[in-house]
């Protein structure tokens, strides 16, 4: 049987038990007791407000913030004891408030609904998660611009569409993820500007009849600004929509980087071994060693893209101000950032101890990713003639020397010079030095470029980048 109506924040109207199966239905205690730091937090603010504004004494006001030190201890040493009827963490600090210091506990909540506290304590919790999420996020940039930096001299394929395009540098390649991984700590950094505004004092829907002093709990509780108006306060999540569509754009990109891992880690690429720590084997075939946490982190983005896709459909349909339905907010949140928390860290310990096999690479690169290098050679031939190439028509000259290295059944760099002035009388001798595949790279000097030099200026860059937000 379900416990009495008499510890609820609401039970007076209602006469009788919860049915129990509702009682279940009903509950968040299991999942939303992960903020109990941030509700002991908010509620000792709030005390604060409360005997400014003379609705509690200077006594209660201790005795409350004496109490909830002594729940925060609990919570902090896993003694903490949930009980029936105690549907979720704001009802449990507050009964066990009035366990401990009696009658004053019935004054904690002057003034303040559950449909502001529960959004405060959301926001201080998702505040301290993108902080813990940001550092990670930060030493992952660290691990790839260091790695970056200590092979940046070794070349291997790009690829576009899956197919072999140009030489590129091993570090240009990892650049690319860490560029797209900073943005989403910039990212970050703005969605916490727009988590770090306060809704307590908004009440349920009307705002407070009382003198809060809404500042002061502002002050208290570290937030950048108020929220403007209490029905919008109390019943948007748009904080957390940012989150989750967040979490799912940054493991869109780790998943990106995890399937060209998972390709360069086969047998055909062989680019690259990863770690014994970050892979497992196979139950039947003893030869396996599969890269299981490339494949995790691929499979979390859809996971969390699906939560942030059910969130907003729950969402959309939903009247203004707090309906129950919002309940669904904490459990989205709480998985998403887990997951992001625990790819995060995997995905760091993956980058760090992999190993390269830079013959492996720089064999794959084969003359045919050099044809855009022998359309270049065409252009910078003319380039002093007002009769110069245009690259369009370079391009085409570059194509049938292709094909006629195909038709000979050679490679590109195998036609004579005979074989290239049949196709354009521009190509002479020289040409030969379109085929080195280094020269080709260092060519890609323009800010962005795979050139060492542009390589390098990514790195510095970064590491400026990351320097000013680690501080």
């Amino acid at each position: 049987m379900a416990s009495s109506e008499g510890n609820k924040l609401w039970g007076g109207r209602f006469v009788g038990d919860t049915d129990p199966v509702m009682e279940k239905f009903n509950a968040s205690i299991g999942y939303d007791r992960r903020m109990w730091d941030a509700d002991i937090r908010g509620s000792k603010a709030y005390v604060k407000a409360l005997e400014k504004a003379k609705l509690v004494s200077a006594d209660e006001m201790e005795q409350i913030l004496s109490g909830m030190d002594k729940i925060s201890e609990e919570w902090s040493q896993g003694v903490f004891v949930i009980k029936p009827g105690d549907e979720d963490i704001h009802t449990a600090n507050e009964r066990r408030l009035k366990e401990l210091i009696g009658a004053p506990a019935g004054k904690l909540h002057t003034g303040r609904s559950r449909n502001d506290q529960v959004v405060t304590d959301m926001r201080l919790w998702l505040r301290d998660a993108i902080a813990t999420l940001t550092d990670c996020s930060l030493q992952l940039v660290s691990s790839m611009v260091e790695r970056a930096a200590a092979e940046i001299d070794v070349l291997f394929p790009g690829y576009t569409h899956m197919q072999r395009a140009q030489p590129i540098r091993w570090s240009h390649w990892i650049l690319s993820h860490a560029a797209a991984l900073s943005r989403d700590v910039d990212r970050l950094l703005e969605i916490k500007k727009r988590v770090n505004v306060l809704p307590l004092g908004s009440g349920a829907i009307a705002g407070t009849p009382f003198d809060i002093d809404r500042e002061l709990l502002q002050k208290e509780l570290g937030f950048d600004g108020i929220s403007l108006n209490s029905m919008d306060a109390t019943g948007q999540r748009d904080f957390v929509v940012e989150f989750l569509f967040w979490a799912s754009l940054c493991l869109t990109h780790l998943s990106k980087m995890a399937e060209d891992l998972l390709l360069y880690s086969t047998k055909e690429f062989s680019f690259i071994t990863l770690s014994d720590a970050y892979s497992t084997g196979s139950s039947l075939m003893p030869q396996k060693k599969n890269a299981d946490s490339l494949e995790l982190i691929r499979s979390k983005a859809g996971r969390v893209f699906g939560r942030c896709a059910g969130f907003m459909m729950t969402l959309k349909g939903l009247p203004s101000t707090y309906n129950k339905d919002l309940q669904e907010d904490k459990e989205a949140m709480f998985e998403c950032y887990d997951t992001v928390h625990a790819v995060l860290q995997v995905t760091t310990g993956v980058i760090s101890t992999l190993k390269i096999n830079q013959s492996k690479m720089e064999d794959a690169l084969s003359p045919d990713m050099l044809a855009t290098d022998l359309a270049y050679y065409l252009v910078r031939k003319g380039v002093s003639d007002v009769s110069a190439m245009p690259f369009r028509e370079a391009h085409g000259v570059s194509g049938k020397a292709v094909f006629t290295a195909e038709s000979k059944n050679i490679a590109l760099n195998q036609l004579t010079v005979e074989d290239l002035a049949s196709v354009s009388p521009l190509f002479g001798s020289d040409v030969s030095s379109v085929w080195d595949y280094r020269s080709s790279v260092e060519q890609y000097g323009a800010a962005g470029g795979t050139a060492k030099s542009s390589v390098t200026a990514q790195l510095e860059h970064l590491r400026t980048w990351h320097k000013k937000l680690a501080q």
